[in-house]
């Protein structure tokens, strides 16, 4: 009975690996696509937007065939043309801000879904512009400090050396912040270093912090984790201090 549990339970951890893993490949699948959609141009030489996507999605070790699959939808129209980036703006319980971006083919569908949620968790759905003016967006990159060879002091230089306005660390991993406009500049300077980039992209940053009880912090996190579960959903932001 217990090799079965143990069996039942590798199987259940491994689905939702494998789950998040599809859900983080069809992310970068859109963004790619809307990428050389936009930029008009299957080359990433010539695409800058698209270089970009492709790299992160290289970083999250999605499979060329995929990437390439998404680049000729950019390039080719069909289906391409129907995706759209939308952004809506929520409130959690307490008033505490969300951000919610989505890559989505049917908005209605998207929304239906988000507002599910929200209901579901006394939160609501904001106009446009009451909450995206508690935000700023920045550049931010992710380096694993375990995957490079420079660390600790060499490594935090090199960053400071790259043109970035600020970082911090967690555990092994450095969250890196820059302008917006010198993001693909601050990522090509890491990387002229040697230094291994695990993320690049844009970010929206809550201007002030905003403190729950731990208790309605709790519920909060689980109302952004089911929204962040959405198909649809590719960030979510928010002003709680974590």
């Amino acid at each position: 009975m217990s090799g079965h549990s143990k069996w039942a339970t590798t199987k259940h951890k491994k689905a939702i690996i494998d789950a998040k893993r599809g859900k983080v490949f069809t992310k970068m699948a859109k963004l790619v696509t809307i990428a050389a959609r936009d930029g008009k141009s299957g080359d990433p030489m010539m695409n800058p937007s698209l270089r970009m996507a492709i790299e992160n999605a290289k970083a999250a070790s999605m499979p060329k065939d995929n990437i390439d699959r998404a680049i000729q939808r950019g390039i080719g129209g069909g289906n391409a043309a129907a995706i759209e980036e939308i952004t809506y703006e929520a409130y959690a319980p307490g008033g505490i801000a969300l951000l919610i971006e989505c890559l989505t083919d049917n908005k209605n569908r998207t929304l239906g879904e988000i507002k599910a949620i929200l209901n579901k968790s006394s939160g609501v759905l904001a106009t446009a512009g009451s909450v995206g003016y508690l935000f700023s967006k920045i550049g931010q990159i992710i380096i694993d400090e375990s995957k490079n060879g420079q660390k600790g002091e060499n490594l935090e230089m090199v960053i400071i050396d790259s043109g970035a306005s600020d970082f911090d660390k967690e555990d092994d991993v450095y969250i890196v912040s820059c302008d917006f406009s010198d993001l693909h500049r601050v990522r090509m300077a890491l990387e002229e270093t040697g230094i291994v980039v695990e993320s690049a992209e844009a970010v929206e940053q809550a201007k002030v912090l905003v403190d729950a009880s731990p208790e309605k912090k709790d519920s909060i996190i689980s109302l952004i984790d089911k929204i962040e579960e959405l198909d649809d959903v590719s960030n979510v932001f928010t002003n709680l201090n974590l």
